[in-house]
């Protein structure tokens, strides 16, 4: 465990293991611990990097908005700085978004992208945090517990984040295009991400695998831990092989 200033912003992460860099971007109002048990067990492969992002875990927040657009410039430099990018990317939910961002934008830091339980765009989540709604107390009680601003900062971050997604525009699909590299789509099949949204970002970006996990929810790496790692794994460390019988990508290659 660590930190490192990137830009003004003190930025806390756990690293575990050796090798190539593996970068996991946690969910909204979270921390790094929302891959215990999942894939932070791939350190056993890669040279593990955790950040949590400003706001977040144990990184501070700071004076103006967090927003995908924001986070993603964190990312950006945490990759530069501490992965010495170009590096294998993962994110969960918001840090699928801020994965996303990321890959659009410095596609030369992006090697493979992994992208659980994200959308491209706000009109594909069933649900999504509000002003004024209540959070439930373990939630609040995970963000207190390590939080440097204590508990009555809370919804301070809540109000910045519900203002950046009300201003978030949806990514284009000129914008998609610019994600070169190959792309792991996974969501639960009962997922707060429509599963028609899901298909439309695996059919969206040029080089995409997608994968449905059964009976699961948005919270699927803690449903079915072993499976989502299993799948990740196979695609992080397995190299892309053709198909006997293909259908979309056989019409791509024609």
């Amino acid at each position: 465990m660590a930190d490192i200033n990137l830009d003004g912003i003190q930025t806390w992460y756990d690293e575990r293991g050796a090798g190539d860099p593996l970068v996991l971007l946690h969910g909204g109002f979270s921390n790094a611990t929302d891959f215990a048990g999942s894939l932070d067990t791939l350190a056993d492969r890669f040279r593990l990097l955790m950040p949590e992002r400003r706001g977040h875990g144990h990184t501070p927040d700071v004076d103006g908005p967090i927003t995908l657009q924001v986070m993603a410039q964190d990312t950006i430099a945490f990759l530069e700085k501490v992965a010495g990018g170009p590096a294998r990317l993962a994110g969960y939910s918001s840090g699928a978004g801020v994965a996303l961002y990321v890959a659009v934008q410095r596609p030369d830091l992006v090697e493979r992208l992994v992208l659980i339980s994200g959308a491209a765009d706000l009109d594909g989540l069933i649900v999504r945090p509000g002003l004024g709604g209540e959070f439930p107390d373990v939630v609040v009680d995970a963000y207190a517990a390590i939080s440097p601003d204590g508990r009555e900062h809370f919804p301070v971050v809540v109000e910045k984040v519900v203002r950046g997604m009300e201003g978030q525009q949806a990514l284009t699909a000129d914008e998609l295009a610019r994600v070169t590299c190959r792309t792991l789509v996974m969501a639960g099949d009962d997922d707060i991400v429509t599963l028609e949204h899901t298909l439309e970002l695996y059919r969206g970006l040029p080089d995409a695998e997608l994968a449905v996990v059964p009976r699961a929810t948005h919270l699927l790496m803690f449903e079915k831990p072993a499976l989502c790692a299993g799948i990740v794994a196979d695609f992080l460390t397995g190299d892309s092989a053709p198909t006997f019988m293909p259908i979309r990508r056989g019409a791509a290659v024609g």
